[in-house]
């Protein structure tokens, strides 16, 4: 077994929990008459906590309390508050890195105090968290972690409960990484031969989630040894991708701006080194984009595959927030054809028109907002080519949104499974016999990508719009002349710790 869960299995740390204990207690009534004691000096140690780990933390809460995602809080907090340059970046990494590993910090502070963690405050617990990545996942000095997150604390839970949080941090930082990760393990794992639940703790996914992506790696032609490396890369902080939309801006012209550098897969994708985004020109303007090189793949290959007939009109059927609109919408552009953009969301059909605001007129036959279940019905064989990036549980995107993996259940795939069979079926009624149509999902789960495929490929002879699997093979080698096919499927399956993207998942059907 790959990853680091796959060390120490013996029985040491059981025996030192058990030495540990009556200290635990001792160690905890001690704090309560020290209040802020730290290994820093008097003067050093902080009263409160800095901006960047107080927008940290905020960040935390508002996840908790409104269902609110990272990456749609931290931003203007950060905005809102003036935090610039490294104390941003700080409170981005301190964050995000919080939330993805989560699950492997609670199994620390589990061990590191005396009191249940369903008894610790949701507040005081997050402040905890926020610490025990300091101590254990970023380069800052133990003494520093502790004092600083005591300050915070007092600042935001009050006195009494920076004692608490003062003792369980010092005893988190008496360990490194790598003896806790043997101990959690351990705990995770007393007997020695389940590795789902020792990859769950150490690597910190919900065990129905280990056991899905297992099935996904060996489903897609993979090895099942590939796992731990696959959860790794889901806690690795993900690079920031542009997009040079062709025929609006060149990927020259975006590194002269921005400095960044090719990604590696396919042309129009650029690696950021660092600084906002939003502040390059091309970006700031609509000709370039924030887009994941794994989704400007799939759009790309969708786009190359060959259709008979004409290639005229084309539709994304479920186009919002608009990254794989807008790229369709400068293909089309150099290609004379028009793009119809589909979004149920009224919001988001607002997402999708801003991002398309640079297409050149006449290309973008309309954007509007229709449930992309009725389109097929309304629209029957309308289009030359239909994407369909259909809503999923987003386990292939878990880097990028590290609070998902703790709200997804199992029971989200039925909806959502349900929901992508429609989607598909409107796509393959909406297109025209020879037109191609792209089944796209963030989202590796087998029951999201190839049942969904093998449902809708029968329902679809069932209802006289036959069609069948064109082979993805020959176009991603045109496309992306580096990817490499695997287990010779006709499908496409990109990993994070193979290809360094999301796990996105590309399809394509042709009506027969």
């Amino acid at each position: 077994m790959s990853g680091d869960g796959a060390r120490g299995r013996g029985g040491r740390a059981g025996d030192d929990a058990r030495r540990d204990a009556a200290g635990r207690q001792r160690g905890e009534a001690r704090a309560q008459g020290r209040a802020g004691r730290t290994t820093a000096a008097p003067a050093q140690r902080a009263r409160h906590g800095d901006p960047a780990r107080g927008v940290a933390y905020d960040t935390l809460r508002a996840v908790a309390d409104s269902d609110g995602y990272a990456n749609l809080v931290l931003p203007p907090l950060l905005r809102e508050r003036r935090i610039v340059g490294r104390d941003a970046a700080f409170a981005t990494e301190l964050a995000y890195g919080t939330l993805r590993l989560r699950g492997r910090y609670d199994a620390v502070l589990a061990q590191a105090a005396s009191r249940p963690l369903g008894q610790v405050d949701a507040p005081v617990l997050d402040v905890l968290r926020l610490g025990a990545h300091q101590v254990l996942g970023m380069r800052v000095a133990p003494h520093a972690a502790v004092s600083e997150t005591v300050g915070l604390a007092r600042e935001r839970v009050g006195a009494g409960a920076s004692q608490f949080v003062n003792a369980v941090l010092r005893r988190v930082a008496e360990r490194p990484l790598e003896e806790w990760l043997e101990r959690i393990g351990d705990a995770a794992d007393p007997g020695g031969d389940d590795a789902v639940a020792r990859l769950a703790v150490v690597e910190s996914h919900p065990a129905w989630v280990v056991r899905a992506l297992r099935e996904s790696l060996v489903g897609s032609g993979r090895s099942a040894d590939e796992l731990g490396a696959l959860l790794a890369a889901d806690n690795a902080a993900p690079r920031v991708t542009l997009v040079a939309r062709p025929g609006l801006v060149s990927a020259q012209e975006v590194t002269a701006q921005s400095g960044a550098q090719p990604a590696g897969l396919v042309p129009t994708a650029l690696v950021l080194g660092g600084g906002d985004p939003g502040a390059v020109p091309a970006v700031r303007d609509g000709l370039a984009g924030v887009q994941d090189e794994g989704s400007q793949l799939v759009t790309l290959a969708f786009a190359a595959t060959p259709v008979e007939g004409p290639d005229v009109r084309w539709l994304d059927l479920c186009a919002g927030p608009g990254g794989k609109a807008a790229l369709l919408g400068a293909l089309a552009a150099l290609r004379g054809a028009r793009l119809v953009a589909n979004e149920v969301q009224p919001h988001r059909v607002r997402l999708v028109a801003q991002a398309l605001r640079a297409v050149p007129a006449g290309v973008v036959e309309e954007v509007r907002t229709g449930d992309g279940r009725a389109v097929g019905a309304q629209e029957p064989g309308a289009y030359d080519r239909v994407l369909v990036d259909a809503p999923c549980t987003g386990l292939g995107a878990l880097r990028r949104r590290p609070e998902s993996r703790w709200r997804r259940t199992p029971a989200d795939l039925g909806t959502l499974s349900g929901l992508q069979r429609e989607l598909l079926a409107s796509a393959v009624a909406a297109v025209r016999p020879g037109g191609v149509v792209g089944y796209v999902t963030c989202s590796p789960h087998l029951a999201e990508t190839q049942l969904v495929v093998l449902d809708a490929v029968r329902a679809a002879a069932r209802a006289g719009t036959p069609v069948e699997v064109v082979d993805a093979v020959p176009v991603m080698a045109e496309v992306a002349p580096t990817w490499e096919a695997v287990g010779g499927r006709a499908d496409v399956q990109l990993w994070p710790h193979v290809h360094g993207t999301d796990a996105m998942h590309l399809t394509l059907l042709r009506r027969v």
